[in-house]
């Protein structure tokens, strides 16, 4: 059994037992959280896709822990210019790990 999960702007494929780095939620160590926006469900009897949601499915997981991702560094500069920057990001991540999906 999956399920087709939205957070953050993004789409995951989930299974129980699963672990994510999805973008940053505002959500404790240890907390439980539940995705209500499921897009679709397979089952033993098939696919449930939504249209756009399945409706009365949810996705409980737990917050396992915070975080930033490997530095990216952005490098800009004009040749014969005399121009040049450098700056770097880290994605703030949020670990969770998938516990129960309810179709």
């Amino acid at each position: 059994m999956y399920a087709i999960i939205e957070t953050g702007g993004k789409q995951y494929k989930v299974q129980e037992g699963d672990v994510l780095f999805i973008e940053k939620l505002e959500a404790e160590d240890g907390a439980s959280v539940t995705f209500d926006r499921v897009l679709a469900v397979s089952t033993e009897g098939g696919l449930n896709a939504g249209t756009p949601l399945v409706s009365g499915a949810s996705v409980t997981a737990k917050v396992e822990k915070h975080g930033k991702g490997q530095k990216v560094v952005v490098y800009k500069y004009k040749p014969k210019k005399n121009y040049h920057k450098k700056q770097g990001h880290r994605q703030p991540y949020t670990k969770v790990t998938i516990e129960k999906i309810q179709a």
